[in-house]
């Protein structure tokens, strides 16, 4: 009896140890992110002393630090007039020799955009004046593991399940 006892006794601590699993395969879900599209349009780089060229826009409301911004350039329209967004940073190829970049940072109050380049970058306005910009505010917790292309606004648009429609602008 002892024998058999003892053997149950092994097989049941080794049935919790293999049972018992500190991983949790359940996805995340964020309740806390309603995510949010943000216009930035006409926009005029400013050459400043500290930042060099670049614009900064404060959000009216401050968003949770679980959150993370997305920034898309619009580089033109196709052939229907939807536009066409290009994600930020972001390095444009003016010529051979000329590199033209954008990128940003944010807080949970604020965004900037810079833009800077290999060059004068304002001997070419075009890419300095009357810009467009899009913000998304999407949860952080989706991370490198999603399942999305971030470079792909739409892929972005849909994977979150936002209405682009509702765009807020922000000054």
């Amino acid at each position: 009896m002892k024998k058999y006892f003892s053997l149950f006794l092994i097989a049941l601590f080794g049935l919790v140890a293999v049972s018992c699993d500190t991983r949790n395969d359940d996805p995340y879900q964020d309740y806390d992110t309603y995510s949010v599209v943000y216009d930035i349009t006409n926009v005029n780089f400013i050459n400043d002393p500290t930042y060099g060229w670049s614009t900064s826009h404060t959000f009216k409301k401050p968003f949770y630090n679980t959150d993370v911004l997305l920034v898309y350039r619009k580089s033109g329209s196709t052939g229907n007039g939807s536009p066409v967004w290009q994600q930020i940073p972001r390095t444009l190829y003016i010529s051979a020799t000329q590199e033209l970049d954008y990128d940003f940072d944010f807080t949970m109050n604020d965004v900037m955009i810079y833009a800077g380049g290999n060059y004068d970058i304002a001997t070419t306005p075009s890419y300095l004046n009357n810009q467009t910009f899009r913000i998304v505010q999407v949860p952080a917790s989706a991370g490198k593991n999603a399942n999305v292309d971030f470079s792909d606004y739409n892929s972005v648009i849909k994977h979150f399940n936002i209405d682009d429609s509702k765009t807020v602008e922000l000054k």
